[in-house]
């Protein structure tokens, strides 16, 4: 059987500054190529249910998250996302309270001038 390759980027990104190395995805005659078969020959998973990628959108390609089995390409950038620190809806949900707040306020202060 012959072997075919793809030439990768690996950018690993969850320590630190990126990490950027170039990865050959080897395969057999009948294999697709796809992302999770890419991060096992890269010894970063074993398979889906590693608790290394445990958490959602921990890998994509291009900076788009990606599933286990979605095909990769000669040329694509795999990348390993650290995760978030902060949760974006929650800052989100803050934010919009803290400015409720202020017109609560305003309206507040706008019956009292009224009042005098």
């Amino acid at each position: 059987m012959a072997e075919r390759s793809l030439e990768l980027m690996l950018c690993d990104v969850r320590q630190g500054e990126p990490e950027i190395k170039a990865f050959r995805l080897i395969l057999s005659a009948d294999e697709l190529p796809t992302v999770g078969l890419a991060l096992v020959q890269a010894g970063i998973a074993f398979d889906p249910d590693d608790p290394v990628l445990a958490r959602k959108g921990c890998f994509g390609v291009f900076g788009k998250r990606k599933d286990w089995d979605s095909p990769i390409y000669a040329g694509d950038r795999l990348e390993l996302y650290s995760p978030l620190l902060i949760d974006p809806k929650t800052v989100r949900r803050k934010k919009a309270n803290q400015n409720q707040d202020a017109k609560f306020q305003a309206a507040a202060a706008k019956r009292k001038a009224r009042r005098l």
